[in-house]
C-alpha cells in the first residue's frame, strides 16, 4: 500500500490517512483520526470512543487531527504509525465547548497495517489549545532499558517534551522537556499526561506560554544512530501570546484558529539562549550529552550514518557535519 494523510486543519479539516494498492491505485483502507457528526454514525469503535471526548458541534469546523508528516512502518508487528495534529480551530473553547481530551488529537496512533483499525494511542497533548501537533517525524529503534531490550518509538512534538514508548503496546516509558516548556511542569508517569501550568487554558485576557505553534521541534527530521546510541534533535525556543478571540467567525478558506492576536498585551518573557540549538540526547538515560547553538532559531534536519557522522543545517545557509560521538565540527 502507499499510504498518505491529509492536512490544513484550520481550513475546517477532519483528519483522516488512507492506504491505496500500489498496483491498482484503488482504496484499500481510510481511517479518521477525529469523531465525525453522530448523527450520521461512526466509522469505528475507536470513533464511537472518541466522541465522548468532544462537545458541541464539532464536526461543523472539522475537528482537525490531521495527518500531515510523521509515520512509520513495523513489518514484523505489521503496525503502521502516525502522528496526528492540532484542533480545528486551536481554541478548544470553540472547538468543543472549552472540555474534553478530544481524541485523537495530538496523538501517536497505531494502526494495523492491513486494515487500517485503531490498535492503541498515545495523546501527548489532551484537549489541545496551543497547536501543539504530534505530526513531526517518528524513530523507530531497540535499545536496552532496565536491561530489558525493548522495541520503542520515540518522538519530539512541537510541545516541548521527547518520547519514548514501547512501540508494540504503547507504554509511556519515558517524557522529558527538552526545549523551553511553561504550559507544563512535567508529563506524569502514572498518567502519562501532562502537568498542566494553572494559566495554560488561556482566556480572553491572554498569556504568554512557549513553546508556541512554531514548536519546540517542528517538521525538521531528528535521527538516530544505534553506534552512539544518540538521538540528535534539532530544537528551538520560541513562544506565543495564546488568548480566546470572542468575536471568533469562520471565514471560509482563511485560517481560522479561534485565537486572538490584536489588543494590548505584555511584554513577553526573557526567551533562554541560544534560541535554536542542536541537541544529542540519550533516549535510555534521557540526559542530554552535548549541544550545538546556532545564531538563528530555526535549523535544519539531520541525518546520522553508520560513519560515525553526523550532517545538519542553519537558517544561515550553512551546512555541516559533525563528529556524532562528540558533537566536534568536521567541516
Amino acid at each position: 500500500n502507499v499510504i498518505i494523510g491529509n492536512s490544513g486543519a484550520e481550513y475546517g479539516v477532519r483528519g483522516y490517512v488512507t492506504a491505496y494498492d500500489a498496483q491498482t491505485g484503488e482504496q484499500t483502507w481510510r481511517t479518521y483520526m477525529v469523531p465525525g457528526n453522530p448523527a450520521l454514525g461512526f466509522e469505528s469503535p475507536a470513533m464511537e470512543f472518541a466522541a465522548q471526548s468532544w462537545e458541541g458541534n464539532w464536526w461543523d469546523l472539522g475537528g482537525g487531527g490531521t495527518v500531515w508528516d510523521g509515520m512509520a512502518f513495523d513489518p514484523e508487528a505489521n503496525l503502521f504509525y502516525v502522528g496526528t495534529g492540532n484542533g480545528a480551530p486551536w481554541s478548544r473553547e470553540h472547538r468543543s465547548n472549552g472540555v474534553g481530551d478530544n481524541l485523537y488529537l495530538s496523538s501517536i496512533v497505531a494502526l494495523d497495517a492491513d486494515t487500517g483499525e485503531f490498535v492503541w494511542y498515545y495523546q501527548t497533548t489532551p484537549g489541545d489549545d496551543w497547536d501543539y501537533t504530534a505530526v513531526q517525524n517518528i524513530i523507530l529503534a531497540e535499545v536496552v532499558i532496565d536491561g530489558r531490550e525493548r522495541q520503542v518509538l520515540m518522538q519530539a512534538p512541537k510541545n516541548g517534551f521527547f518520547y519514548v514508548l514501547d512501540r508494540i503496546t504503547g507504554e509511556l516509558l519515558s517524557a522529558e522537556a527538552f526545549g523551553h516548556v511553561t504550559w507544563a511542569y512535567e508529563v506524569d508517569m502514572e498518567t502519562g499526561r501532562p502537568v498542566e501550568v494553572p494559566e495554560a487554558r488561556y482566556d480572553p485576557s491572554g498569556v504568554w506560554l512557549s513553546p508556541g505553534p512554531r514548536g519546540a521541534h517542528n517538521w525538521n527530521p531528528m535521527s538516530w544512530n544505534p553506534e552512539t546510541g544518540l538521538v540528535y534533535l534539532p530544537a528551538q525556543h520560541n513562544q506565543s501570546f495564546y488568548r480566546v478571540n470572542t468575536e471568533f467567525e469562520v471565514v471560509p478558506g482563511r485560517f481560522n484558529t479561534g485565537t486572538g492576536r490584536g489588543g494590548e498585551r505584555p511584554d513577553p518573557p526573557e526567551l533562554p539562549a541560544p534560541r535554536g540549538f542542536l541537541a544529542a540526547i540519550n533516549p535510555v538515560t534521557r540526559e542530554e550529552l552535548w549541544r550545538i547553538p546556532h545564531e538563528g532559531s530555526r535549523n535544519g534536519g539531520t541525518m546520522t550514518t553508520a560513519g560515525n557522522l553526523l550532517f545538519s543545517a542553519t537558517e544561515e545557509g550553512v551546512f555541516y557535519a559533525l563528529d556524532a560521538t562528540t558533537g566536534e565540527q568536521l567541516w
